[in-house]
């Protein structure tokens, strides 16, 4: 029997390794607050909580709150970018705390700043990393643990396999979180037999009751096997993992001459991913919330493999836990 007692359960004060991980536009309240509530850590990704699901942020974890008593976590994007920005996430983040949350994780920056707000009120930070040069640059500043994002991940993946980043991470005597891969069961439990301290799940709890995505997104994942999985350059500008579909095939997956000169040159790379990232901002809200459109980019990573139809958080987290017991 697979012990579920790991220093990021101890951390993050959760009953089962498994996380849901923050995903815009697809973290609703509803669905952050049912993982929680089933024993695993939901996790807020703010700017789907006010720009998609149309809370005040203080009022979208209020609530989650009256859906569940149990803890949560928060996503922070804290890459450079626009003061207003910053401050809106630093506002957030005070919010967040003073709401009793307190494990975050940190993405695409210099973490150092959620760190010592977090530290002062007794919280943990994790941050995602793709590969070990990552790691090495926010180790320093006091982070907890490590969301290990590998190549079978939904969106932005990595370029590792589950057990080459393990490897390449555990050196570090952080707890890690799987992140990448994980659909079923036999998933879920290969993960902890490499020795992750936890999942992170993003495209199995898509396809849950509790997500508010359109039908239309579920269903195609559910349709989906990992071969119809690739990686795209068109949306964001660097490669993300979204379900083959006519439009996908249309456009192609890589980015124009042009837009690939932009993105390399360090005077214009912020300024063109900003745009990408806007236009997918959009694009994706319209497709997930509204279904099938003429421009169907629908994230999803290699666990597809493994869902076979659209079930109840509860239940998803129920399973996973009896099958450790066999």
């Amino acid at each position: 029997m697979i012990s579920f007692r790991t220093k990021f359960t101890e951390q993050a004060r959760v009953q089962y390794p498994i996380v849901c991980g923050a995903m815009y536009p697809c973290s609703n309240p509803e669905l952050v607050a049912a993982v929680s509530e089933a024993g695993g850590l939901g996790i807020v990704q703010p700017l789907s909580l006010v720009y998609v699901h149309g809370y005040e942020f203080k009022k979208g974890l209020e609530r989650i709150k009256q859906l569940t008593k149990k803890p949560f976590g928060m996503n922070v994007i804290v890459e450079k970018n626009a003061k207003i920005y910053e401050d809106r996430m630093k506002k957030w983040v005070n919010e967040a705390v003073d709401a009793g949350c307190r494990f975050f994780v940190t993405a695409l920056g210099n973490p150092n700043w959620v760190v010592e707000k977090v530290k002062a009120v007794g919280g943990f930070v994790y941050h995602d990393v793709t590969e070990k040069k990552w790691a090495e640059k926010v180790v320093g500043f006091g982070i907890d643990g490590l969301i290990c994002v590998n190549d079978r991940a939904g969106g932005h993946a990595g370029s590792r396999s589950a057990k080459q980043l393990f490897e390449e991470l555990k050196g570090f005597n952080l707890p890690l979180v799987c992140a990448g891969g994980v659909g079923d069961e036999t998933d879920f439990i290969e993960a902890l037999k490499l020795g992750y301290a936890s999942v992170q799940m993003g495209t199995r709890f898509i396809a849950t009751s509790e997500c508010n995505s359109h039908l239309d997104y579920k269903n195609a994942i559910v349709a989906a096997d990992e071969k119809d999985i690739v990686k795209t350059e068109r949306i964001t500008g660097v490669p993300l993992a979204v379900i083959r579909t006519p439009y996908v095939d249309k456009v192609g997956l890589k980015v124009g001459p042009i837009s690939k000169v932009l993105f390399k040159n360090r005077h214009t790379k912020h300024w063109i991913r900003l745009m990408y990232n806007l236009r997918a901002v959009m694009a994706m809200k319209r497709t997930v919330l509204k279904g099938v459109s003429t421009k169907d980019y629908y994230q999803a990573g290699k666990s597809v493999h493994g869902i076979e139809q659209i079930e109840s958080v509860k239940v998803i987290i129920d399973r996973f836990v009896a099958a450790t017991a066999r």
